[in-house]
């Protein structure tokens, strides 16, 4: 781990530099591949390692995006944060970051099966055992999160990979942009996330780590029924049936799915965070433990 990766206070950085550190050239040790995608902030590319030939993804994070201290601050902790989730099997592993005058690089292990939004697109929704399966590694990273202090803010599809192409591939978490340290009882204030994904708690912008089993939920139902539980035409028409609280569970497919799913799904998207259920007790719950409760058809 990289001097002062652990750190969780603020560091002493120069308004120009993101790492208390100085690093190698990444050009001295990484070939530059294909672009493989875009973020808000960065844009990854394959690279490759010279000495190995093994292949990575490279997050870069071009300075000139960062306008702020703040926002210096927040590529800093998204590397912190990384680095706390490391030894997780299901966190895509970050191998090293890199600065020069123009970029902040981040190295992160590759992930070639693509996105889990693109698969339940191409799938249109899973059965129940995949999905409880799905869920089941989803809320595992929660929970590690959350034992470590830290919540997520940003569960969607998007930011969860498959390691291969393949049907029984092993999903990982990515994208640690928006997560932030906490301690208990802490309360936040500002409204971040994404629309379909994002808490009642959060509009009203008074909330802690509980968002993250919200979201979770957001992602199971999608998973079950191929539809986000709340949607309308536009961002403001998200947040009105997110704050109305009203979730379809008479359409198709729902009277065939089992009442133990629909069960965990009323306690993951319980509007009231302080009854909500813990991404712990998500775990424990019979449909996401017994094989035998989530059925393998619909």
């Amino acid at each position: 781990m990289p001097r002062g990766a652990s750190s969780q206070s603020g560091k002493p950085h120069s308004s120009h530099t993101v790492l208390p550190y100085e690093t190698p050239r990444l050009r001295d040790h990484y070939l530059m591949g294909k672009k493989l995608g875009q973020g808000q902030f960065g844009t990854t590319y394959l690279c490759i390692h010279k000495p190995t030939g093994d292949q990575y993804a490279c997050k870069s994070i071009p300075k000139r995006k960062l306008l702020s201290p703040e926002d210096y601050d927040d590529v800093w902790r998204e590397i912190q944060i990384m680095h706390h989730l490391s030894e997780h099997p299901s966190v895509v592993q970050i191998k090293g970051t890199y600065e020069d005058s123009v970029f902040v690089h981040l190295v992160m292990e590759l992930c070639a099966g693509g996105e889990l939004f693109d698969r339940i697109v191409q799938k249109g929704h899973y059965s129940e055992r995949e999905a409880a399966k799905l869920i089941k590694t989803i809320v595992g990273v929660v929970e590690a999160c959350h034992s470590l202090g830290v919540m997520h803010r940003d569960l969607k599809p998007e930011n969860f990979l498959f390691d291969t192409p393949s049907d029984d591939a092993m999903l990982k978490a990515t994208d640690f942009g928006l997560s932030v340290f906490y301690k208990p009882g802490q309360v936040f204030y500002d409204v971040v996330g994404s629309p379909y994904y994002v808490a009642p708690e959060v509009l009203a912008k008074i909330y802690g780590p509980e968002v993250d089993v919200w979201s979770a939920g957001v992602i199971l139902y999608i998973l079950l029924s191929g539809v986000p539980p709340f949607w309308a035409e536009t961002e403001a028409g998200i947040f009105r049936q997110i704050l109305d609280g009203k979730i379809d569970f008479e359409s198709e497919p729902w009277p065939n799915i089992s009442e133990s799913a629909k069960d965990l799904m009323y306690k993951m998207l319980e509007r009231d965070p302080r009854q909500r259920i813990s991404a712990h007790e998500v775990l424990c719950h019979p449909w996401i433990v017994d094989d035998r409760v989530a059925p393998t058809n619909r």
